[in-house]
């Protein structure tokens, strides 16, 4: 990987949430960063690269967008802050994150819920159009018109770059906290690590509360197991991973924020579901029963589909297949774990041929070739098929 390459991974999102919160303009952000990743691309190979990568960068990008909006006659009535100590010192200080203010600006009521999704992973993850549509299986012109709509809404609308006072944080930040989730979820959904890690660092980014705690400890509990998830590219299922490989020191911090009293809301009790798997040696130590009562609260608290699935699933563990396949009468439609789940129980109770019928519903639904072949290879592990 090269230095730029390098760069751009580690540095784009918290630059480009920089700019955005310095220039009031996303479209004018996203050309100044391009512009300077460009000049490092051509300048860094022979000139050397510089000792602070981000702070170049930064600087190279506020000279560009001083030159773009110079052309247009606007920049002292558009760009005050490029001009201002406040600005110049911000150079000294290449680890300043406006990632934060960006954030909740990106994920405001007055957007919906894909807007802020799409907005949150372009401007404070920092991926590109195209990226964004392939982890949400849409069109790169559909995704980058998503994006184009949700800016002029923030221009149109007025809407504030910066964190809600104390008394609208509370409110707000239940909506954040909702799209950092969501972000989490599809990165750890796809294998993509550094999205999943990106979730975690605008994670610790929120100001404390019970539920920001709870769902940090949440992410770190299943970040910890990432390396475990995949062999040569097929899904290792939790009761099969090498827990040697989970990662100890996120286990440990999670486990240490769980340790703080606070009020049980849904993203603590799924991070304690997640805690009583982390401190299982291993899988036959775990405490099914457990998990189990805690999913049944968390579907009394939330009334979830997706909460009766897992408890189904942990109910299996703690009961067996049949009183599990009793809870799974739900309704999820498009979600390929429903029948994937059913399927499982009903081979678990020896009802081989209505397994195969569930297995060839969630193979129609699954939306990723590794999940596809997992299933595959199960359906074809259960017996009388001609592969079992």
């Amino acid at each position: 990987m090269s230095a730029v390459e390098a760069a751009f991974r580690e540095h784009r999102g918290p630059l480009l949430a920089t700019l955005v919160a310095e220039l009031r303009s996303f479209d004018l952000a996203e050309d100044a960063l391009q512009d300077a990743f460009a000049a490092a691309t051509s300048q860094w190979p022979g000139g050397g690269v510089p000792q602070r990568p981000a702070a170049w960068l930064l600087s190279v990008a506020r000279r560009r967008a001083v030159d773009r909006r110079r052309r247009d006659e606007t920049l002292l009535r558009y760009l005050p802050r490029l001009i201002t100590p406040e600005a110049r010192a911000a150079d000294n200080d290449p680890e300043a994150d406006d990632s934060l203010q960006l954030l909740f600006a990106c994920c405001h009521p007055a957007l919906g819920l894909e807007a802020r999704v799409a907005l949150t992973l372009r401007f404070v993850a920092g991926l590109t159009a195209p990226e964004i549509a392939r982890l949400f299986l849409v069109g790169e012109p559909t995704m980058a018109a998503r994006i184009t709509r949700a800016k002029q809404k923030i221009r149109a609308a007025g809407i504030p770059l910066g964190v809600p006072s104390p008394h609208d944080l509370p409110a707000r930040a239940e909506g954040v906290l909702a799209v950092l989730y969501l972000l989490f979820t599809e990165g750890y959904r796809s294998h993509r690590h550094e999205l999943a890690a990106e979730a975690i660092r605008i994670c610790r980014l929120m100001p404390p509360a019970p539920e920001t705690t709870a769902l940090l400890a949440l992410m770190l509990l299943q970040h910890s197991r990432r390396h475990a998830r995949l062999s040569d590219g097929n899904i290792v299922l939790l009761p099969d991973q090498d827990r040697s490989r989970w990662d100890s020191r996120a286990i440990a911090e999670a486990l240490t924020l769980l340790d703080t009293p606070a009020p049980v809301g849904p993203y603590r009790l799924q991070a304690r579901i997640a805690a009583h798997h982390a401190i299982a040696r291993q899988a036959a130590d775990t405490d099914w029963p457990a998990i189990a009562a805690l999913y049944a609260r968390l579907e009394d608290l939330t009334g979830s589909p997706v909460v009766r699935l897992n408890r189904a699933v942990a109910v299996a563990e703690a009961e067996g297949p049949a009183a599990a396949l009793d809870l799974l009468d739900v309704d999820l439609p498009g979600n390929h774990h429903l029948p994937a789940a059913r399927a499982e129980m009903l081979l678990r109770l020896g009802r081989t041929a209505a397994a195969v019928e569930q297995f060839d519903i969630a193979l129609a639904l699954a939306p990723t070739d590794t999940e596809r072949d997992h299933l595959r290879r199960r359906r074809e592990s259960a017996p009388g098929t001609g592969t079992g």
